[in-house]
């Protein structure tokens, strides 16, 4: 499924009708709403934080805070935008919180855009592990801001427009994190291991 499809899996006439609902109390509505969205939002939020358990409770939090917030949603954005950008704010307090934090970030073959052939060997296999886990704890060190634009546009594959509305940036800002976030990474890593990665 594209990211497209995936941030707007409720039909346009469908999803107003909801939030109408949910504006007026109706929690079932913001239940049908959110539910629509809540795996997508919890993969982000996990590539984000770096935990299962802390994930979860991430996404618990922004859910309440858009249940409250609800009212006041305007409709500039479509409602999966928006309860992105919750998530991702409330991500990115729950990383602010933490002191010096050296969690990583998952990542899998497919996210590097590795396969997994059946006659690889062991030391090509120790290999992907090892860029793997580099990748990870480069990622872990960005701060929010650069994390956050990383994930959402080179591992969730939003498109620039998308990510940089659920960062609550410009594009043109948002263009620039990611590039510094890209840049910080490949000096971390170093080019020569994103050479010799297994294609």
């Amino acid at each position: 499924m594209s990211p497209l499809v995936a941030l707007g899996r409720t039909a346009p006439t469908e999803e107003r009708m909801l939030v109408s609902r949910a504006q007026a109390g109706d929690v079932a509505a913001f239940e049908q709403l959110a539910s629509a969205h809540t795996d997508r939002v919890y993969a982000v939020v996990l590539r984000l934080v770096g935990d299962r358990g802390e994930a979860e409770d991430v996404v618990q939090e922004a859910l309440l805070r858009a249940w409250r917030a609800i009212g006041r949603f305007q409709r500039r954005a479509s409602f999966a935008t928006w309860l992105h950008r919750i998530a991702v704010n409330e991500a990115n307090r729950a990383l602010g919180k933490r002191a010096q934090a050296r969690d990583s970030v998952p990542i899998d073959d497919e996210d590097l855009g590795l396969s997994a052939p059946p006659h690889l060997g062991p030391a090509r296999t120790a290999e992907r592990g090892e860029l793997r886990r580099s990748l990870e704890a480069a990622i872990a060190e960005l701060a929010p801001p650069y994390r956050t634009a990383l994930v959402l546009r080179d591992i969730e594959g939003l498109s620039t427009r998308q990510a940089a509305a659920i960062a609550g940036v410009g594009e043109a800002a948002f263009k620039s994190r990611l590039h510094e976030a890209r840049s910080k990474v490949r000096a971390a890593i170093g080019d020569a291991a994103l050479l010799a990665a297994p294609s």
